[in-house]
Parts: structure tokens; sequence; C-alpha cells
């Protein structure tokens, strides 16, 4: 049995969740979300406390989604209460970031700058032109946005110029020595 499965769920104030059908569906100040709950789970909500079981107890079929699916709830009601938040840190001479609307906009070191369309439900802001912040209330698509942005440059290793997360440690290279090898 999942000790992350068992652990009750504290909806804030301020949420509405409702669970129909096999559908948990939650409302909040940064939005609506939903969740489809996979058959065998069951969800118990008693005045502001979620709880997640199996139908069938310690089932074989059903005990991989345990965990996964209270985890996914939880996501989902933090999600529209609080929202998330990824932060990339711009680092490269003349490297930097600017948001016009839904568009982010990157010039990093290329010939040409990149235009990236924010998908639906996230918004960025750019600090100092190199610092981008990433918010929605979607987890994965908060995560999934900042990984593309990372992807375009990502950091090297020599230098350490490119996109990187502002808790990323980056490993850095010693760069060839100079006249130690090969010259007589």
């Amino acid at each position: 049995m999942s000790r992350v499965g068992k652990a009750p769920i504290k909806v804030p104030q301020g949420v509405k969740v409702v669970f129909q059908n096999g559908v948990l569906k939650a409302e909040g100040p940064k939005g609506k979300m939903s969740f489809a709950v996979p058959d065998g789970i069951q969800v118990t909500i008693d005045k502001d406390v979620l709880t997640v079981s199996q139908v069938v107890a310690k089932d074989p079929e059903t005990a991989h989604l345990f965990g996964t699916s209270r985890t996914a709830i939880s996501n989902v009601i933090q999600g529209v209460h609080t929202g998330f938040t990824k932060v990339l840190d711009i680092v490269g001479v003349g490297y930097r970031a600017a948001v016009k609307g839904k568009i982010l906009q990157l010039n990093l070191g290329y010939s040409h700058g990149i235009d990236y369309l924010l998908p639906e439900g996230i918004t960025a802001a750019v600090e100092k032109n190199t610092k981008v912040t990433v918010t929605g209330s979607d987890r994965v698509l908060v995560g999934m946005v900042a990984a593309k942005i990372r992807g375009y440059k990502p950091p090297e290793p020599y230098q350490g110029k490119g996109v990187r997360y502002t808790d990323e440690k980056i490993i850095r290279k010693e760069g060839k020595a100079a006249g130690a090898a090969g010259s007589k």
C-alpha cells in the first residue's frame, strides 16, 4: 500500500471540489481543472478533507495507480488554489528575453530570434531581461513549457552560457590548457 496514497488531502478555503462519474473537478481562484480518476480508485470528500483509496484493497491491478492518482489530485487542487511556477535564468552576453502578449521572444546568440507562443493557461514574466518566470495552474504544462524554453539553448559546460533553471547546478569543465601538449 502506498504511503503517499494514504495521506489525506486538505482542501484549501475557496476551492470547490466535486467528484462525479469518475471525474474530479476543482474550481478555485486560479481557474478550473479536472482529473479523470482511473477505475479501481475511489475518492471520498468529507468537508474539507479528501481521501483516496483503492476499491479492492491491495489489488495488484490498481496498486500502481494509487499513489500516482493521489498526487495528481493534490496537484489539481494546489493548481487551482495557488498555481505553479518555474524560474529560468538566461546566462550569456547579449542573451535576453521579452514578453509581447502571448509570445515570449528569446535572443540566445543565434542569427535569428526565437518567438515562442505560450500555451493557453500559461503566463510568462521577464525580469531584468534575463530572468523568465513561467506560471500556470497545470503543473505538467508549466514544467513542459519551462523545459521547452530551456531546450532552445541548454547550458554548456565550459562557459555556462544558455538557459538554466534558477536552482540548477551546472558542472563546469576545464578548458584546454594553452601550449601544454604537442608543442616542442
